[in-house]
């Protein structure tokens, strides 16, 4: 598996575990439990990882036109 596609594979499974976080958490608050406050904190790591493979995916067509163009 080349780098792009570990990369597109990773962000697809980053955003399934972060949406079953968030999920999870409005689910414990509709149940009327108070989850702790570091729950809450979960969904960050996840967030942060989505957003550096989702710029490196944004990128990845201008770069491309960019060594086009070089050579």
């Amino acid at each position: 598996m080349n780098w792009n596609k570990w990369i597109r594979q990773t962000h697809r499974w980053l955003s399934m575990l972060f949406s079953l976080i968030v999920a999870a958490i409005f689910v414990c608050l509709g149940l009327g439990t108070q989850p702790a406050e570091w729950v809450y904190f979960l969904p960050l790591f996840p967030l942060a990882l989505l957003m550096l493979t989702g710029l490196y995916m944004f990128a990845l067509p201008y770069l491309a036109k960019r060594r086009g163009a070089a050579s």
